[in-house]
């Protein structure tokens, strides 16, 4: 049985933070019904590679869902909002602010209709506070969370991260906001307005910043690479340092490429080992017992010499080699994987999270898996919708409605954009 079978959700979300939480929900076994306007989700045809067919962008965060358009503008339309409000047990909108309030839908009127619905919401800001106007994107959301402030070289500029933690993160925020909204629900039959903000997302994934942040009242940060000291303010960036207990860098492997990297971590328990392990290899066979790195604080004080020794013991292996000379030794270490590396790699493929499908417009394609693996209830993972092509199921289906209704409202231009106006 699939975890949350028998959940309707009427998804109201586009591009790729709304997407991304009711992705996750539907591989969960929700009935995910894509309420979309006539036109489409504006990813369908962004960063278009096929002509003709949905987008990489949109196919890859809308698998398993049901695909409906309305038009809200007209009479009509809202009529099958309102049913489908009265069918599902979440709604979910990341509209800019304002828009679901000016089609006459406040979440008090929402809870009106049916008491019971979890809706869930996905602003830049919130919907309070002087940024709640404000919009914002993937980057905005990074740049004003923290994230880019704490990321990049000590003099140089800050760098977004490649992992999109302002969209999908903001959407894994969600997910769990709407599943414990929904678990109220079904104890007081009552349900509740859910709000993530992307800014708010980022924040709470910066959390160890703020946790510098305020360390840095009291004194430097012995671990990072950079000078810190006591009252210096903000939080600097210091390229990639662990900022974590223990030390931790990135070390070029040969063949010396951009991606031929390893990232290792240097625990107080595994260091006379590696220090016996390269310490011959790079003419300093005494390594272990260097006063100048014996100690977890030398270390931290001499870390450029750590790492350059690391480094030139590296330039001699590949970085998969040396990972399995750091593995016999228990050094916390992982190759810098790039997209190729993931997309061919045995654990990626046996563990389902580099899945093959088939799209009627566009072939064979792949998708990232499932993260969150369920024991009873595995997901199964679908193919994303076409335009549209599921509005007659559901009308039928779920709403109910016989073909003399749902001819008259297409009649009415309840499920299709209005003519364009002549020149």
């Amino acid at each position: 049985m699939e975890a949350l079978k028998g959940v309707r959700i009427l998804d109201m979300t586009h591009v790729q933070a709304g997407p991304t939480c009711s992705q996750l929900l539907a591989w969960m076994g929700a009935d995910v019904i894509k309420f979309e306007p006539p036109q489409g989700d504006a990813t369908r045809g962004q960063l278009r590679d096929v002509p003709g067919a949905d987008s990489l962008y949109f196919t890859m965060l809308n698998c398993n869902k049901r695909s409906i358009t309305v038009n809200m503008k007209t009479a009509e339309g809202k009529e099958v909002f309102v049913d489908l409000l009265r069918k599902c047990d979440i709604m979910m909108e990341n509209f800019g602010p304002g828009v679901l309030e000016r089609l006459g839908f406040t979440w008090e009127k929402i809870h009106e209709i049916n008491p019971r619905i979890v809706v869930g919401s996905i602003k830049g800001f919130g919907s309070s506070g002087p940024y709640a106007d404000f919009k914002a994107y993937e980057n905005v959301a990074q740049a004003m969370g923290g994230a880019m402030s704490t990321t990049g070289i000590p003099d140089g500029a800050p760098f977004v991260t490649g992992a999109q933690i302002g969209d999908s993160g903001t959407g894994l925020h969600l997910a769990i906001g709407l599943l414990a909204a929904l678990h109220q629900a079904t104890r007081t039959g009552q349900g509740q307005y859910v709000e993530v903000a992307m800014m708010d997302g980022v924040m709470n994934l910066c959390r160890v910043k703020f946790r510098d942040h305020q360390r840095l009242t009291r004194g430097e940060l012995a671990e990072y690479s950079v000078p810190t000291y006591q009252g210096m303010g903000d939080v600097p960036r210091a390229g990639n340092d662990s900022g974590g207990g223990q030390l931790g860098n990135a070390i070029h492997c040969k063949p010396h490429g951009p991606n031929d990297w390893i990232y290792v971590v240097v625990q107080e328990a595994v260091w006379e080992a590696l220090a016996k392990r390269i310490g011959p290899e790079v003419h300093h066979p005494d390594l272990a017992t260097d006063p100048d790195l014996a100690k977890i604080a030398d270390r931290r004080r001499h870390q450029a010499k750590m790492w350059g020794l690391l480094g030139q013991f590296a330039s001699k292996y590949t970085k998969r080699e040396f990972m399995a000379i750091l593995n016999e030794i228990d050094v916390p270490c992982g190759p810098i994987m790039s997209t190729s590396d993931l997309a061919d790699d045995e654990h990626v493929r046996g563990r389902d999270m580099w899945v093959e499908l088939d799209h009627p417009q566009r072939g064979k394609w792949f998708n990232v898996g499932m993260p969150i693996k369920l024991s009873a209830s595995p997901a199964r993972i679908e193919r994303s919708p076409l335009l549209g092509e599921h509005t007659e199921d559901v009308l039928k289906n779920v709403l109910g409605y016989d073909e003399a209704r749902i001819t008259a409202m297409k009649t009415a231009g309840a499920f299709s954009a209005p003519p364009k106006k002549a020149a």
